[in-house]
């Protein structure tokens, strides 16, 4: 763990095991216990809105119902089950499209483990809105036919195992494609030294979707839209954030998941107190914006020209931030989902 004090500059090689000594008495730790639910989805297409095949080429028929991915980012509505998702071979699979997903290849038999989608909207670069045809039971279908999804840079197949190592040690409210990495660092008993402390904890909820991982495609960063995240807070943990704030106490955001929430909720509440709530977060942080809330953050090393990158530089200062990278890259600290952390206050 690379520790940064953010007023100096100055920074110094530690162990995550050091992060409890490094809180404040009256700290208020703010985790997000959203859990990783196995949102990739393989199956085949119908191929009805493909271009006519030729009776030359039977082939091209199975071709056509080659294997899709789909990955589920969004809930748009449960009723009727409606989905914004990535899906590959972006290009092929249209509007009026549907998908398979399950056991069963050919669409002309039927099972009951089997999930369909139409595809009812199309986006840019491969996102597509679906609708799925009624089950008994969606996510328990899927936890069955689910795939972990796995950050891109680890190449090969999820396992079983990845569903519980993929998800910090407080994971509960099912709905992310991806781990708040931050939390990844915890374990019980790193818990149990920051309760023995007295230290004050609080948990949100903000579901990792594509905020997280969509690329700046514009030449100024203000012309940027994030795609919005499902957030909640309850009154438990608002009355905690609310108290911390007036008493001037610093708040501890453990991943830039739990930035991103509590500053959406403190610009949106206009200086009032927060309350009990739920919606969706499109907040986008970068150099300049001005923070109402988060006074320290833990979080692990980011991509050049990420969003994440962005909001860790406007928290620790440009110059402050590139100098710690350039010493993390030296003393070969370990970055992405599985890396290194870094303790910013």
């Amino acid at each position: 763990m690379l520790h940064l004090n953010r007023v100096t500059g100055q920074f110094q090689d530690r162990l995550f095991r050091d992060f409890p000594d490094l809180l404040r008495a009256d700290d208020l730790v703010v985790f997000n216990n959203t859990r990783v639910f196995p949102a990739r989805l393989y199956g085949t297409r119908s191929g009805t809105k493909a271009q006519p095949i030729s009776m030359r080429n039977p082939a091209a028929r199975e071709f056509l119902r080659g294997r899709v991915e789909v990955l589920l980012t969004r809930q748009l509505s449960p009723e009727p089950n409606e989905w914004e998702c990535l899906v590959r071979p972006g290009r092929k699979i249209g509007i009026g499209e549907h998908l398979f997903f399950g056991p069963v290849h050919d669409p002309q038999h039927q099972e009951q483990e089997r999930l369909e989608a139409k595809v009812i909207a199309r986006g840019g670069f491969g996102e597509r809105r679906i609708r799925f045809a009624l089950v008994p039971d969606f996510f328990e279908l899927v936890d069955r036919i689910g795939h972990v999804p796995l950050p891109p840079y680890i190449s090969r197949d999820d396992r079983l195992e990845d569903r519980s190592r993929y998800q910090t040690v407080y994971a509960h409210e099912r709905g992310s494609v991806a781990a708040p990495t931050a939390g990844l660092h915890f374990t019980p008993q790193i818990l149990a030294r920051i309760a023995k402390r007295g230290i004050e904890t609080a948990e949100i909820t903000l579901h990792v979707g594509l905020g997280t991982f969509q690329p700046v495609r514009v030449a100024h960063l203000e012309q940027h839209k994030l795609h919005r995240e499902l957030y909640s807070i309850s009154a438990a943990a608002a009355a905690k954030i609310n108290a911390a704030i007036n008493a001037r106490r610093r708040i501890v955001a453990i991943g830039t998941t739990v930035v991103r929430t509590l500053e959406f909720l403190a610009g949106r509440s206009g200086g009032n107190p927060l309350s009990a709530s739920g919606g969706e977060a499109d907040i986008f942080i970068y150099p300049g914006y001005k923070f109402r809330a988060v006074g320290a953050l833990l979080t692990n090393f980011h991509l050049p020209q990420s969003t994440l990158l962005m909001l860790v530089s406007a928290f620790a200062g440009r110059e402050p931030l590139l100098q710690a990278y350039r010493h993390a890259v030296e003393e070969k600290y370990r970055f992405y989902s599985y890396g290194d952390c870094m303790f910013l206050e």
